[in-house]
């Protein structure tokens, strides 16, 4: 297989793990509802743990999530910084607070924080993507740096467009679109918060009584 051909397959892997719906799409379209620019710097938060990810897995990292316990973990703590951000979506709504930029003062840390919260995007980097990564390095350095980058970009475009549209629509129509959105932002955070929370603890007691 070609570079070219590796890269084309990575945008299609890629892509179908980024448009899936989560808590950073969620995230986007709620903060974009105030900013047209907050997917891209939530991408930028997501960069800043991925990137530094992709080069822990290549070096073994991938074995860490295999004991049940720190995967247990990480689901209970994201679960809980899920639920507090649909609180302070819900919490917008109630008090119909929508000033410019409030919540879209920190995505970059929503990113940050919402990577490394989410048991999913780690287990999907310690199968999927570390099988890419081990592909990437039959291409040497500038394939790894090549396969980083195009993984990343994906990111970067979906969570711009999600951010953009929600924006232009907030323009279009207002505040009750902005209670609309925050409303089903803040029910997926919830959705997603309960989900982690539920699979964190089955874990903790499957290995417990084991």
């Amino acid at each position: 297989m070609s570079l070219a051909a590796f890269l084309l397959e990575t945008v299609l892997i890629s892509l179908s793990g980024v448009m899936m719906p989560g808590p950073i799409t969620a995230v986007s379209i709620g903060k974009g509802s105030e900013s047209p620019h907050a997917g891209a710097k939530i991408a930028v938060g997501h960069g800043v743990v991925e990137f530094p990810l992709i080069a822990a897995f290549y070096f073994g990292l991938g074995r860490l999530l295999d004991i049940m316990y720190v995967r247990a973990g990480i689901g209970l703590v994201g679960g809980l910084f899920l639920l507090f951000m649909s609180f302070s979506m819900f919490l917008g709504i109630r008090e119909a607070e929508f000033e410019s930029g409030k919540y879209a003062s920190a995505p970059v840390t929503a990113g940050i924080l919402l990577s490394l919260g989410n048991p999913y995007f780690l287990v999907w980097w310690a199968t999927i993507g570390s099988s890419l990564i081990m592909r990437s390095i039959g291409f040497g350095v500038i394939g790894i740096v090549l396969f980083a980058l195009v993984h990343w970009l994906c990111d970067l475009v979906w969570d711009y467009i999600l951010s953009t549209l929600s924006f232009k629509g907030g323009k279009l129509m207002g505040k009750i679109f902005q209670k609309i959105v925050f409303s089903l932002c803040g029910a997926s955070l919830l959705f997603f918060g309960g989900k982690f929370i539920y699979d964190g603890v089955k874990n903790f007691i499957s290995t417990a009584g084991s």
